[in-house]
């Protein structure tokens, strides 16, 4: 018997489930993209689409990785009850699948903490924190489209799993029979019998006190905004914490202002992306604010629009990444707050402009893997050094930004606040954020990075992206878009090539560095939550247009490197 006839035979909680599998007897690919393989538990958790089968996200194969993280907790509590947070976003299934995880941990004596209502990730990933808890589960597909969920696994410091737990659970998860070994309880009866406890507005409340904590001016009165939430769950705590910084004049999105796993507006609900921000900037042709906010579904990442002479200029992630490293250190500096050896943190993706801007402020510059955990990482490190005062901040390219150690993920209720502050310090002065990132430009250079995605789904996909891989690795390129690669790093080997010869003391990860001579750089690496390769440009020229010319000509160099 197949595992797709013996799903057929199941008497299966989600009729939607049935009804699928029946839909598609007559089509062996799709069953076969549904069956091939089991979702993957790895430091992302599960990210996949909803529906039914192995290779998909539903009910089954969440309480099958719920059993999993059980499993596991259990043989590793060394006779401590056991507690895990739960919080879910706007996403199609998401309460089904946060209830179902909390009724697996209780009907295996442990306790689930749960929010009854969508909440941000980094709420969660506070609430782990200060509830003391052992495990999180965030279930949340972060800005991919309306057909996935995804399930993000925490370890007990808020930060997503490291790979060793990511393995001892997967391990778990693959011994268990889907249907036979995962023990259940009905959701009610957990709540009656205290293994299931909602999450008060109490550990809410400490979490925007504790963003707010961050706050550097306090105040940030003089803007207009608008808002988009993206149909996710960042509307309340974003617009709790700006009203505690005084921003007043604040229109939300009306068509994104409220939950909906459908993303009717935005297919793509990224902020990274202008299709996403289309009904936000329509509003504000019409409002005319000074800044446009937009918080994906989890509300981890936040993109900005900046008005410009009645022009909205999107800004990148690397932007605002910068502008907040030169805004917290300058602010802290013009405060007499700045610590004694600050340190900032950053990925090896991420623009080299963070350098001397680094450097300007006797900022100590620490680069890791992608994976906000690794910037989560530091920031314990250097808590249990008992100096986490030296902590600034922590971005990604991919717009996600932290700024204190109350959390260990990305966190767009604080970048969103700090955004705010630095738009009015400079709107005090005269200057809107393009103008200050101009300036920036201006005194360090026209640092340009950009990214190339290309897809591919399914089980050839995976393979191709393998292939891809594999034939850099074996076959590295002498050059690239007519520049002679003078260095390369491969961070699965841990080894660097050429300019910076020697070993890597990073955590070992599927990505390519490439240095070119004329101070160009391109990284590839696999997506590690959805199926495509991505290829990170960094440029620099002494104007706008060269930068810009010497990341047309990479970009252009692309497919060809890829073979594709």
């Amino acid at each position: 018997m197949t595992e797709y006839e013996r799903w057929l035979k199941e008497p299966l909680d989600d009729q939607d489930l049935t009804e699928e599998l029946l839909a598609v007897k007559d089509q062996p690919e799709e069953i076969n993209d549904r069956f091939y393989r089991d979702l993957e538990f790895g430091t992302g958790g599960l990210r996949g689409v909803i529906g039914a089968g192995t290779n998909r996200m539903n009910v089954y194969t969440v309480r099958k990785a719920t059993q999993g993280l059980a499993n596991y907790l259990l043989k590793h509590a060394e006779g401590k009850p056991q507690s895990v947070a739960i919080a879910h976003d706007s996403r199609n299934k998401g309460v089904a699948f946060a209830r179902q995880s909390a009724a697996v941990l209780a009907a295996n004596g442990i306790k689930a903490y749960l929010y009854p209502q969508l909440m941000p990730t980094p709420a969660l990933s506070y609430a782990v924190r200060h509830l003391k808890c052992d495990a999180g589960i965030c279930v949340t597909a972060s800005h991919n489209p309306a057909k996935y969920n995804g399930y993000k696994a925490y370890g007990s410091d808020g930060c997503q799993v490291t790979a060793e737990m990511a393995d001892g659970v997967m391990a778990e998860i693959n011994s268990l029979d889907i249907f036979a070994d995962v023990r259940k309880l009905d959701f009610q009866e957990g709540i009656d019998r205290g293994l299931i406890e909602y999450i008060g507005e109490e550990t809410v409340s400490a979490f925007l006190e504790d963003v707010y904590k961050e706050s550097l001016t306090g105040n940030a009165g003089n803007l207009k905004l608008v808002y988009t939430p993206l149909n996710g769950s960042g509307k309340m705590c974003v617009t709790r914490i700006l009203d505690r910084i005084g921003v007043k004049d604040i229109t939300v999105v009306p068509e994104q202002s409220e939950p909906d796993g459908n993303f009717p507006t935005c297919p793509y609900p990224n902020p990274e992306i202008r299709e996403a921000l289309q009904k936000g900037l329509e509003l504000c042709e019409k409002v005319q604010p000074d800044l446009l906010l937009a918080t994906d579904p989890d509300c981890d990442r936040v993109g900005i629009a900046v008005n410009q002479n009645g022009e909205f200029i999107l800004m990148t992630g690397n932007e605002v990444g910068i502008l907040l490293l030169d805004f917290i250190a300058r602010v802290k500096k013009e405060q007499g707050k700045l610590p004694a050896n600050p340190v900032a943190v950053t990925t090896i993706v991420s623009t080299d402009m963070v350098d001397p801007i680094a450097a300007e402020y006797g900022v100590e510059l620490r680069r890791c893997l992608t994976g906000f955990k690794y910037i989560g990482d530091i920031i314990a490190e250097l808590e249990a050094q008992g100096c986490e005062e030296r902590y600034l901040l922590g971005f990604e390219e991919s717009y996600g930004y932290l700024s204190g150690g109350y959390v260990r993920d990305k966190d767009a209720v604080d970048g969103s606040m700090l955004i705010c502050e630095m738009a009015s310090y400079y709107k005090e002065k005269g200057m809107t954020l393009v103008d200050a990132m101009n300036a920036l430009y201006e005194k360090y250079g026209y640092y340009k990075n950009d990214l190339c995605n290309f897809g591919f789904e399914g089980e050839d996909g995976m393979k191709t992206m393998n292939t891809i891989m594999d034939t850099l690795r074996k076959n590295p390129p002498a050059e690239i878009a007519g520049a002679k690669v003078v260095g390369r790093s491969d961070y699965q080997e841990s080894v660097s090539y050429g300019d910076r010869e020697g070993t890597i003391d990073l955590p070992k990860s599927n990505v390519l560095e490439y240095r070119l001579e004329n101070g160009c750089k391109l990284i590839v690496r696999p997506s590690g939550t959805e199926p495509k390769i991505k290829i990170y440009l960094s440029g620099k020229g002494s104007t706008r247009a060269e930068s810009e010319a010497v990341i047309e000509k990479m970009k252009a160099a692309v497919p060809g490197l890829l073979g594709i």
